[in-house]
């Protein structure tokens, strides 16, 4: 736990809490994207929190097509759910060079959009002549799937539907992850629906707040959601503190 001290010595495990209650923020994105599949953190397994996000997706969200397909590998449990909700066939349609190099981290745009060509391959026996929906577990820049979805298209695909495992990322994240600037998210100021001409997909749709909430299983005031709603659970400046209504507001304390 938080501030937990465990000794280990020969013949036991002694733990020492720390006493002090004090609000706990642990960051969704782990069990969106970050975390291993069958890792375990506090009580749920990632790999079942994914697929529920891919349930709910389903019911918040169903699309006409004839297959579910991930973006691999980090939608693949998102898609499953999906495909497991909505009753419509799962399929691998990318080929993944597992040698490329990680498009989100790349620091130029052309470098980035490039390197999608030759980290993904469609599979064009899977995607010929077929209505697709594709999940992926997040949107930052869009240059991904922008070029994902021009390659089925060009592998045959009739329609290209998206779905997303996590709400629009609107916001930097101050506690670690390389998401810094508020002009790195194209959720910031574009709509839905302009992302998905920007991206070039027949339909787009997220999960909602409420939706991820529900399916990672843990109170909302246990979670960092920041990325997403703009409201932090630490004091920064010139940012929003999740229990403040107002940015001119200091820390009013916890709101039930």
């Amino acid at each position: 736990m938080p501030g937990e001290i465990v000794e280990i010595t020969p013949t036991e495990i002694i733990s020492y809490p720390y006493n002090t209650s004090s609000p706990r923020a642990h960051c969704m994105f782990e069990w969106v994207y970050f975390a291993r599949p069958d890792s375990v953190m506090d009580g749920r397994e990632v790999y079942d929190v994914r697929r529920k996000i891919g349930e709910i997706l389903a019911r918040e969200s169903p699309a006409d097509v004839d297959l579910i397909m991930p973006i691999p590998d980090s939608g693949r449990a998102h898609a499953i759910g999906f495909s497991v909700e909505s009753k419509i066939p799962y399929e691998e349609g990318f080929m993944k060079n597992r040698f490329a190099e990680r498009t989100f981290i790349l620091p130029d745009q052309r470098q980035r959009e490039a390197a999608v060509s030759t980290k993904m391959n469609p599979i064009k026996s899977t995607v010929n002549g077929k209505r697709i929906l594709i999940v992926d577990d997040s949107i930052v820049r869009g240059t991904t799937l922008k070029k994902l979805i021009s390659m089925l298209r060009g592998a045959g695909a009739t329609e290209v539907h998206v779905r997303i495992g996590c709400p629009p990322v609107i916001a930097p994240c101050y506690y670690g992850v390389d998401m810094k600037t508020r002009d790195q998210f194209i959720a910031t100021d574009h709509s839905v629906d302009q992302i998905r001409q920007i991206i070039g997909a027949d339909s787009l749709a997220y999960i909602s707040v409420s939706g991820l909430i529900e399916a990672v299983g843990i109170p909302e005031a246990d979670l960092c959601l920041a990325c997403v709603c703009g409201k932090y659970p630490t004091t920064i400046p010139g940012e929003v503190h999740r229990y403040q209504s107002t940015l001119g507001e200091g820390f009013v304390g916890k709101s039930e």
